[in-house]
């Protein structure tokens, strides 16, 4: 069973990494096995997926409002959001639950992991250097929801990352930083709570104790720190540190499983 120091320092790596484009189910695959802690199991898994749901939960509360007054008023902005968010929705939900399996077993190798931490960090540099920077989410189609919303079902393999595959394929098309965040953020609202409920019965099988409520309270505040500060970052600055950080990363993956 992990420590309650081992449940905060993976709830706060999850509240960051959940939402900065670096990969949260990398980063919860590679620390245990760097430092040879204990698989936290499923039910932890679980509490700190709920932890980050509430984050986005507290923080977008208003938006979320407004696209639920939007749907018994008729059209409207918030209308056509909540549209574009369920189409962009779908395919994750659809290739998540098609490859579940292959995501808890194949697809966690580290020197996988590493592989998809730099490709998908390079694309990143790339959409964020050339992308254009030239429209915000009143301007978005539904063919840009389809595209984003496939980009984000390759999340399903560990170090693509959820918010990495989908900031890139919105800047790529020209969405400008901040909306590409929020965009990416709402649309993550869904699928998180989806995962949350296909799991959380077989975690309930494995009881309660301390370090749930230890991670969860870790995910929701850092997680609420990651969205606040990642869009209040790049309202003036690039996306090219997360990309460079990626790289980092990558290499020190690859170097302690040649090392092994």
């Amino acid at each position: 069973m992990l420590s309650n120091l081992q449940a905060m320092i993976l709830g706060i790596v999850q509240g960051l990494t959940e939402f900065l484009p670096v990969s949260s189910s990398a980063h919860l695959v590679l620390i245990p096995w760097l430092f040879n802690w204990d698989d936290p199991g499923l039910a932890f898994d679980v509490a700190l997926h709920m932890g980050t749901l509430a984050a986005l939960i507290i923080y977008y509360w208003r938006e979320w409002l407004d696209m639920g007054i939007a749907v018994a008023g008729g059209k409207g902005p918030m209308r056509r959001l909540l549209l574009l968010l369920i189409v962009a929705s779908l395919p994750g939900a659809l290739i998540g639950v098609a490859f579940e399996k292959q995501a808890e077993t194949t697809f966690r190798s580290p020197v996988l992991i590493a592989c998809n931490l730099a490709a998908l960090g390079l694309l990143l540099l790339l959409a964020d250097v050339w992308g254009p920077d030239k429209r915000g989410l009143k301007e978005m189609t539904v063919l840009d929801a389809i595209l984003i919303g496939l980009s984000q079902a390759l999340a399903v393999v560990p170090g693509v990352s959820r918010s990495g595959a989908t900031i890139t394929m919105a800047r790529a098309l020209g969405v400008e930083r901040e909306d590409a965040a929020n965009f990416s953020f709402l649309m993550a609202t869904p699928i998180i709570a989806g995962a949350g409920m296909l799991e959380i019965h077989k975690a309930l099988h494995e009881g309660t104790h301390r370090q749930l409520g230890l991670g969860f309270l870790a995910s929701l505040v850092f997680g609420l720190l990651a969205i606040t500060g990642l869009i209040h970052f790049v309202r003036t600055r690039t996306y090219q540190p997360f990309a460079l950080y990626r790289f980092l990363v990558a290499g020190i993956v690859l170097f302690v499983a040649f090392k092994r």
